[in-house]
C-alpha cells in the first residue's frame, strides 16, 4: 500500500492502496473525503483539548486537597484517593475517582482446583447447578482473561463448607492490582435536588 507521503502530485490513494489520478475521482467522492477529513481533524483536536482539560483539572484538585490538608486540616472524599468537592452554593459537585485494574495471578488455577475438588466431594441435586455457575464464572473474556467480578460473585453463594471457604480465600489471594486509573466526574444539582452528571461523552450529548 502506498504511503500518503509518497503520493505523486495529481494523484490520490484509494482504500485499496491504488494510485488514482485526480481527474478520475468523482466530485462527490472528493467532497465526501473532505467532510470525513475535516471531522476527523476536529475530533483529534477535541480529544487533545479533553486530555489537557483532564490533566489540568486533576492537578487543580490535587493542589487544592494538598493545600487544605496541610494548612486547614480539612480532608475531602473517601478512601483510595477518591475526592469529592462541592461548590459553595451546592450546585456543582466534582468527584475524582481512582479505579484499580485488578487481575488474577497464577494462583487462580489452584483456587479453581480447590473449587472443583470441593464440588466433586459433595452430593445432592445442587451440584450440577453450582458447577454450571463455576464454569460460567471462570470463562475467559475477549482479552483472554478471567473476569474478576464473575468469579467474586461465587463468594455471594450461601455455602457453609470449610473447603469452599478455603477456596474463596484462595480466590481473594490470587487478585493482584496491575495499575490504577483516575476518573473525573462533574455533576450539577437539578431542581429536585438530585445531581445529574455533566457528560463529556459524545454519545450522551
Amino acid at each position: 500500500m502506498n504511503n500518503s507521503n509518497t503520493v505523486p502530485a495529481g494523484y490520490r490513494t484509494n482504500a485499496q492502496g491504488h494510485l488514482i489520478p485526480e481527474s478520475q475521482v468523482k466530485p462527490v467522492d472528493k467532497l465526501r473525503d473532505e467532510v470525513v477529513m475535516m471531522i476527523v481533524g476536529a475530533a483529534r483536536q477535541q480529544r487533545q483539548l479533553l486530555a489537557a482539560f483532564k490533566l489540568e483539572s486533576m492537578q487543580r484538585i490535587a493542589d487544592f486537597t494538598d493545600l487544605s490538608a496541610s494548612e486547614y486540616g480539612v480532608e475531602y472524599g473517601g478512601t483510595k484517593g477518591n475526592v469529592t468537592l462541592v461548590s459553595f452554593d451546592g450546585r456543582y459537585k466534582l468527584i475524582r475517582a481512582v479505579g484499580e485494574h485488578r487481575v488474577f495471578d497464577e494462583r487462580i488455577q489452584a483456587a479453581k482446583a480447590l473449587i472443583d475438588t470441593c464440588i466433586s466431594e459433595w452430593s445432592g441435586g445442587a451440584d450440577e447447578r453450582i458447577m454450571a455457575l463455576v464454569d460460567h464464572a471462570f470463562r475467559v473474556n475477549k482479552q483472554g482473561r478471567i473476569d474478576i467480578n464473575q468469579v467474586l460473585g461465587l463468594r455471594q453463594l450461601d455455602i457453609n463448607d470449610p473447603k469452599w471457604n478455603e477456596a474463596m480465600d484462595a480466590v481473594a489471594d490470587a487478585i493482584q492490582v496491575s495499575g490504577t486509573s483516575q476518573y473525573l466526574r462533574i455533576y450539577e444539582r437539578q431542581a429536585d435536588g438530585n445531581y445529574q452528571q455533566i457528560s463529556l461523552d459524545l454519545a450522551k450529548l
